[in-house]
């Protein structure tokens, strides 16, 4: 029998790669389609987009890799009950600092991110 927390360790990974990478076909691998991306709007409010609103975005930002940005990042936290898991997750693409929140269910015999609740700390 699989380690959940192991499985949810590798899906970081990939979720780190494709960060540094801004890889949104590698980010659909461990999306689940109906997911969602939550974070404070510019207006100060809630802001929720549907994943592929924001996978437009990362098709159009420039990789960290790419920047030669220094690639910091690490799993603080997995929390697993059953099928549902939450992952809190850093990671950094200087000037912004990103701490995730990963809500995850197990669909289908896979674990996949059905919400991610993100924050963003720029420094300079």
């Amino acid at each position: 029998m699989e380690d959940a927390e192991d499985t949810l360790r590798a899906l970081a990974k990939v979720y780190f790669d494709a960060a540094y990478d801004m890889d949104a076909e590698q980010f659909q691998t461990i999306f689940h389609p109906l997911s969602a991306v939550t974070r404070i709007g510019d207006d100060g409010g809630v802001s929720v987009m549907p994943i592929e609103t924001w996978l437009a975005g990362v098709r159009n930002a420039t990789a960290p890799r790419k920047l030669e940005l220094e690639r910091k990042d690490e799993v603080v936290a997995i929390d697993v009950s059953d099928n549902l898991a939450l992952v809190k997750l850093r990671l950094q693409m200087p000037p912004r600092y990103f701490t995730d929140l990963l809500s995850c269910l197990k669909v289908q015999g896979a674990w996949k991110i059905v919400q991610k609740v993100m924050s963003v700390d720029v420094r300079q």
